[in-house]
């Protein structure tokens, strides 16, 4: 096994073992603290610098795409796409979406307006991200995110969405796309209506 299939197996098992914990409601109705989010300052497809200082006070979702993905990534963006549209009037008012490109080198701003646009992205809640490769890089690691370019261009990574409560706590982490976006929604509404 190589070295960095033993770090995508053991992220995927705590990842995992720390979704399965988030919603066990017999142990606690709290969404669990897994610890301090962490910090990124990121270029916006509208050019603009973003941080994740810039949304506290919002519960925050973070995820990694990349644009020319074939599959996955197209499935995870529709699934976001989906929630955002079923959260009403707390999409960008207490809610934000963040989708970081792990293809930086062909991800620009003006590549990753026009994805926004093919999924009906509402970019008054939702920022797609993009940096230098060592920006992209550093920032997918702290969160966990290895990815990796093939032959052919295209990227493996691993597949996790981070939810981050309004303090910048990272609270749930959702492993590969197939999460039930009802859970999505309702752990986000959660962290909306959580009391300090």
């Amino acid at each position: 096994m190589s070295m960095w299939t033993a770090r995508c197996v053991a992220l995927a098992l705590l990842a995992w073992s720390a979704t399965a914990l988030a919603h066990d409601s017999t142990r606690d109705q709290r969404l669990p603290m897994i610890g301090l989010a962490p910090e990124f300052a990121l270029t916006s497809q509208d050019g603009v610098r973003v941080t994740l200082g810039d949304l506290r006070n919002k519960v925050v979702a973070v995820t990694f795409i990349y644009t020319s993905c074939p599959d996955t990534c197209p499935l995870l963006t529709a699934k976001m796409a989906q929630v955002q549209d079923e959260l009403g009037p707390n999409f960008g008012s207490k809610i934000a979406f963040v989708s970081i490109t792990v293809d930086p080198e062909r991800d620009t701003p003006d590549v990753l307006r026009e994805y926004a646009h093919t999924f009906g992205a509402n970019l008054a809640g939702w920022s797609f991200l993009t940096g230098t490769p060592e920006s992209i890089r550093e920032v997918a690691q702290r969160y966990g995110i290895y990815a990796n370019k093939s032959v052919g261009n295209d990227v493996d990574h691993t597949f996790l969405t981070s939810l981050i409560d309004r303090r910048g706590a990272l609270r749930v982490q959702y492993l590969g796309v197939r999460f039930d976006p009802e859970e999505f929604r309702r752990d986000l509404l959660s962290l909306v209506e959580e009391r300090e």
